[in-house]
């Protein structure tokens, strides 16, 4: 049992791993913490747009049916208009 234990290494020795290593590990970790937290901050910028872009959007339907009617209630007018000139004309 000792003589197979002998020829079995560790997978990971901790004294084999070179410090250059070690520090591109690390300064890999903290850049994509960094993207990340960059990455958030846009994001929520562009939910605030998007949320101030909807009030809007929601305005200018409402405003688009109030036009509609005002343009309805325009013609209805002109409609007795021209009923009334043409009605005056005759007598």
């Amino acid at each position: 049992m000792t003589a197979l234990t002998e020829h079995i290494q560790p997978g990971l020795d901790v004294k084999k791993i070179p410090a250059a290593l070690v520090a591109a590990f690390l300064l890999q970790t903290a850049g994509a913490l960094f993207w990340a937290g960059s990455a958030a901050d846009r994001i929520s910028v562009l939910e605030r747009t998007v949320a101030s872009e909807q009030a809007a959007i929601a305005q200018v339907a409402v405003l688009e049916e109030q036009v509609r009617e005002m343009k309805e209630q325009l013609s209805r007018i002109e409609g007795k208009l021209d009923r009334m000139q043409g009605a005056g004309a005759k007598q």
